[in-house]
């Protein structure tokens, strides 16, 4: 894509000097790539497809460096149909219904669909993915969406009806290590002419590092490499020597330990779940900036501070779960790295909100009564009584309507009767639950009054 174009209408272009490994190292068909064996095998159904040209629109969905855009090149340059590339960040309505309306004349002029690829689809909002429907519908364009969210919630449901999703896996480190040697071997587009030796066990520690993401890992060997001392061999020749220290040092960056799906994963979540709940602003503010500056995704870390709200402040502060799912939606829409202040402000209020666990407590001990293996029925006076039949078998018998009680409140038993004096909500004493237990206590006394 050229500078300051908005999408490119052709076959991927030549890589110019200067271009990174990963992109060098790209496949350039579905025989050089690796991984994704469980869509991409010969005989499987995605793979059919692209090799008879038969392609129908499709989302890939998958972490970074698992080949969603890789793929999507392979196919443009296999297939007999127009390509088109956006960029989620610079196109707008205009250049998509522009692009829309020419692909519309070319398949009625010439009988030629067109191939659509967005990549980062859910960076495009409801209205840009409106404009691609009346296409894909209409059998114009092929939509290709790749995407690191989960589809279900960044792509429109007409779109997605019309897609097929397919998930595309984490690599493993045995494929990982496999495109890093490939690399070192290629005299060409990778680093081979350079005549590199490494350490044992360098691949395997980048590979380890990479967590399965292809690009990171070509990445560090890439800066490993460039910056490794020349030394001459004993036939003269000049080579490099990438060791150990010096991968340590290139992955420094992001040696503030860090597996996004393994155990470290789950240690700073839980250390920063652990220190709002202690009340310790600065703690929770350190755990979160680990997380950020290591490249955690930040919905991920959004929808923990949602679950925070309401398992560990609930009531307590009933502002908690606004706060937590405005900055949610303030990370969803400016993104990273903006969005980094978003996530601070919730966890420090979240940190100094006033915590009770009692609406967890409550939930669990209420579901573990409704799960039981005899299900209590609805007490008659509390069931919906529409037509007469129903009325004649006493449903909604009994039922006394609270807005016409003098406090609009009855001593009605609104819990079946093996259940009746159960209590699953116990409020604490901290924050506006202090309040809650006021009123709860008052009614209880009027009802006994009654």
């Amino acid at each position: 894509m050229e500078s300051g174009q908005l999408f490119a209408s052709d076959r991927p272009s030549k890589r110019p000097v200067g271009t990174p490994l990963a992109d060098r190292m790209r496949p350039r068909s579905l025989a050089e790539f690796i991984g994704q064996a469980e869509i991409l095998a010969p005989g499987k159904p995605l793979r059919e497809a692209i090799e008879r040209d038969l392609l129908q629109s499709i989302i890939l969905w998958g972490p970074p460096g698992t080949g969603k855009t890789t793929l999507a090149r392979i196919t443009a340059e296999m297939t007999r149909a127009r390509f088109v590339a956006f960029s989620a960040v610079l196109a707008g309505i205009k250049e998509i219904r522009d692009v829309m309306a020419a692909a519309e004349r070319i398949r009625q002029a010439m009988g030629r669909r067109t191939i659509v690829f967005i990549d980062e689809i859910h960076r495009f909002n409801k209205a840009q993915q409106d404009a691609f429907l009346p296409r894909v519908e209409a059998g114009d364009i092929i939509l290709i969406g790749a995407t690191t969210e989960n589809p279900s919630f960044e792509v429109i449901a007409a779109l997605l009806s019309r897609s097929r999703v397919f998930v595309l896996r984490a690599l493993t480190e045995d494929e990982v290590a496999l495109l890093l040697r490939r690399a070192l071997e290629d005299p060409e587009r990778g680093l081979g002419a350079l005549k590199v030796d490494l350490d044992a066990g360098v691949i395997e520690t980048i590979a380890r590092f990479a967590n399965g993401d292809a690009r990171t890992a070509l990445n560090v060997l890439e800066l490993a490499v460039s910056g490794a001392p020349r030394i001459r061999d004993k036939a003269g020749d000049e080579r490099g020597w990438v060791d150990l220290p010096l991968v340590q040092q290139t992955m420094q960056r992001r040696t503030l330990l860090y597996d996004k799906a393994g155990e470290e994963h789950y240690n700073l979540i839980s250390a920063l779940h652990k220190s709002m709940r202690n009340s310790d602003p600065d703690a929770s503010i350190y755990w979160l900036a680990r997380m950020v500056e290591s490249g955690e995704d930040p919905l991920y870390i959004a929808r923990r501070l949602v679950r925070f709200a309401s398992e560990d402040i609930g009531i307590a502060d009933p502002q908690a779960l606004s706060i937590a799912v405005a900055a949610k939606d303030a990370v969803h829409f400016i993104g990273m790295p903006e969005g980094n202040t978003a996530l601070a402000q919730a966890v420090i209020y979240l940190a100094t909100a006033p915590k009770s666990n009692a609406v967890y407590r409550a939930y669990e001990n209420a579901a573990e009564d409704a799960t039981k293996d005899v299900a209590e029925p609805v007490p008659l006076h509390l069931r919906n009584a529409p037509t007469p039949l129903m009325r004649e078998l006493d449903y909604g018998k009994g039922y006394r309507y609270a807005h016409d009680e003098p406090e609009a409140i009855s001593d009605m038993e609104c819990l079946p009767p093996a259940l009746q004096g159960r209590r699953y909500y116990m409020p604490t004493d901290r924050g506006f639950e202090a309040e809650i237990e006021r009123r709860l206590e008052e009614w209880r006394r009027k009802k006994r009054q009654q």
